[in-house]
This record gives structure tokens, C-alpha cells and sequence, in this order.
């Protein structure tokens, strides 16, 4: 499943040299990250259980700069799902140009929020992180509708 979102830069996302401050792309990545689920993941399906998502690690790598008035798209789609764990490619570009801004690639496991221990990425939880929900009236990406 592979889902994206644009943000407009604005002024408070600027620091003092003008461009994207680096700690705002780790907010764009993870706004990205949430739209990313909620397209595929049933929130209620995971409350109930009570699963949590959770972020282990996130490298990111910045390869150019954005300033005020860029309009970037963030790419978000999962890469790779292990056992417990499994990591989302993130990549961050100018929605203009296309020119690569930052990407990242984030390690996630999901856990029981009652033990905070990992839980095996099998069953519903795996069908749900790679495929998006269907809905009446919704196709996945990359279909005519």
C-alpha cells in the first residue's frame, strides 16, 4: 500500500537560514505516516485489541533544502514487514520539480499496549499494514474511480 500527502511550507516551518528546519520534516514524515495508516489500518479493529503503533527508528536522509511557498509531497509506502517489525520508506519531494528533498526510512512494531511488548506481524495486522481497507464508494490508489 502506498499512500501520499502534500504540505505547503510555511513561515513557521523555517528557521533562521530560510529553509525547512530539520526537526519539522521528522512532523511532515509522521503526518504522512498517519494518513498512510488510516488508509489501511482499521484504528478501531487496533483500539480493541489495544495494539499501538510504534516508531523504533527512523533514519533520515536530507538531500536538499525547501523554503517558503514549496509545496512538497511525502511518499509514504511500507518497504519491508519482519516478524515483529518492519520499516516504511518515506520520501520527500519538491511536488513541482520532483527533485528529492529528504527520505527516510522508519523501523515501526506494533505492540500490546497493556504489556508494551511487540506482537507477531501475522493475520489481520499484516493484511491491514499492506493493504488499504475497502470502503463503499473507495479504490485503492492507481485504479480508475
Amino acid at each position: 500500500m502506498s499512500h501520499s500527502i502534500q504540505i505547503k511550507i510555511r513561515g513557521y516551518h523555517l528557521d533562521f537560514y530560510g529553509h525547512v528546519n530539520n526537526a519539522r520534516y521528522l512532523e511532515f514524515l509522521e503526518e504522512a505516516r498517519w494518513a498512510h495508516l488510516e488508509q489501511g489500518v482499521d484504528l478501531g479493529f487496533w483500539k480493541e485489541r489495544g495494539l499501538g503503533f510504534v516508531v523504533a527508528s527512523l533514519t533520515i536522509n536530507y538531500r536538499r533544502p525547501a523554503g517558503l511557498g514549496t509545496v512538497i509531497e511525502v511518499r509514504s509506502h511500507v518497504d519491508h514487514l519482519g516478524g515483529k517489525s518492519g520499516v516504511i520508506h518515506q520520501d520527500v519531494v519538491d511536488s513541482v520539480t520532483g527533485s528529492a528533498i529528504a527520505d527516510a526510512d522508519v523501523t515501526f512494531v506494533v505492540v500490546d499496549m497493556r504489556t508494551g511488548k511487540a506482537v507477531a506481524l501475522e493475520g489481520e495486522i499484516r493484511q491491514q499494514l499492506l493493504e488499504p481497507k475497502e470502503e463503499a464508494g473507495q479504490t485503492p490508489e492507481g485504479e480508475g474511480g
